[in-house]
């Protein structure tokens, strides 16, 4: 009487995935071996009813389907986030203007479980009364914008809606100049500082290169800190004759309605942004039909419903874009969407300065550095800035106001010491 007892602890400690045990009863089944005996069996390490493994069978059987069956799953348009905002988060408001407005109406628990889901991909629900005031301070800022109107002696009426577009992007903006100095617009350097094109910046360039001669998608990725927004900016500094490049800033926590804004105002299209999403979508569609590089920093910030919305700006038939996402894990970032990453043509990593290079890089960075022996500076590298170059640019900004704070200072390993603490993080 204690053996069924034994087996039934031991059965409880026991959990077989569904695929498992179903190609194991039907490798069974086609040596002619199989059991009632096995099915009962299979259903307590399972974890289910004998009926539910006959089912599961007989699935396997017809449909060749081990897997249960994948859902529909419930996606929320940007109409019905907006009204669940306007309804302070209450899904059973949602859940009433749904059904008011006619046709078929999802139940009430599958919006709370779409709700959830996309809360936990990062999507942000505007608080009411933050969204109301926002709305009406647009219409405030549209109304002034509708009264001012040039006078008589201003050029009339081309005068009057040349003063209504808002937030214009010139043209030259497209092209990102190289100054004198070596300095590129968006990129920030101590004084005396040149930009160096490192071997990273050559492979980032030959990558983004091949994606603008077939409109493709390049994902350029690295730990913080390596250098790879500037060696995109030096890359696209001198872009093709008919190209333009567009940097597009992704919002903290973004939406999809944020991120639809956030494309609207980098292309600096005229008008004010629309009301809903076809016109956005429209607009952008209209306005990236010529040659242009749209090129998305901070990318590891995106939930997949940016991406997703990203991805369909791309795959317009209507757009001629190439796609540059960048940042600090934006390929984990692109992982959780496999038809993005899918279509990713070049995942271009920016590593760390290697120590043959450092020297060359650093003397080419900053003329202060020539006056430091190579040895030194491979010891600066391997106490403090382990190949990560924005380290090299702060520790350049540091060494720069201590020699000109202090006559006496001068460049050896007791000061770099000292402001090593400066640059490093306390641990």
């Amino acid at each position: 009487m204690g053996e069924p007892g034994a087996w039934g602890e031991v059965a409880a400690g026991l959990r077989v995935s569904r695929p498992v045990l179903v190609a194991r009863l039907l490798e069974l089944e086609a040596a002619g071996a199989l059991t009632t005996a096995h099915v009962r069996a299979g259903a307590q390490v399972g974890g289910v009813n004998v009926r539910t493994v006959w089912r599961w069978l007989d699935a396997a059987r017809t449909e060749g389907r081990v897997e249960r069956r994948p859902r529909a799953r419930l996606e929320l348009s940007d109409q019905m986030w907006e009204a669940l905002a306007q309804a302070g988060g209450n899904v059973a408001a949602l859940h009433r203007h749904l059904e008011a407005a006619g046709g078929e109406a999802p139940s009430l628990a599958s919006l709370h479980r779409a709700v959830r889901r996309d809360l936990q991909a990062g999507r942000v629900l505007p608080d009411r009364a933050v969204a109301r005031r926002e709305r009406e301070e647009q219409q405030t800022r549209q109304a002034l914008a509708d009264l001012a109107l040039a006078g008589p002696c201003e050029g009339g009426a081309a005068k009057v809606a040349a003063r209504r577009l808002p937030r214009l992007v010139p043209e030259a903006t497209g092209s990102l100049q190289v100054g004198e100095n070596g300095a590129l617009a968006g990129v920030a350097l101590p004084a005396g500082a040149r930009l160096v094109r490192t071997s990273s910046v050559r492979s980032v360039t030959e990558a983004v290169g091949q994606a603008m001669a077939t409109q493709g998608a390049v994902c350029v990725f690295g730990d913080p800190g390596r250098g790879k927004t500037a060696a995109v900016r030096m890359a696209l500094s001198e872009v093709p004759p008919g190209w333009k490049v567009t940097w597009v800033p992704v919002p903290v926590r973004p939406s999809v309605a944020g991120m639809r804004r956030a494309v609207f105002d980098a292309l600096g299209l005229a008008g004010r942004f629309p009301h809903t999403s076809a016109l956005s979508d429209a607009a952008v569609a209209g306005a990236l039909s010529e040659a242009r590089v749209l090129v998305v920093d901070e990318a590891q910030r995106l939930p997949v419903p940016c991406l997703e919305y990203l991805q369909s700006v791309w795959d317009h038939p209507g757009t001629r874009i190439t796609l540059v996402l960048v940042g600090a894990g934006s390929e984990r970032a692109l992982s959780r969407l496999p038809q993005l990453a899918s279509r990713i043509g070049a995942w271009q990593e920016v590593p760390r300065l290697t120590g043959a290079e450092v020297a060359t890089v650093v003397t080419g960075f900053h003329p202060l550095w020539r006056t430091v022996p190579a040895a030194d500076l491979t010891w600066i590298d391997r106490s403090c800035a382990h190949g990560t170059f924005r380290t090299w640019a702060a520790l350049t900004a540091h060494l720069q106001n201590a020699l000109l704070t202090a006559a006496d200072a001068s460049v050896d390993r007791a000061l770099l010491g000292r402001l090593f603490q400066r640059v490093a993080p306390p641990l």
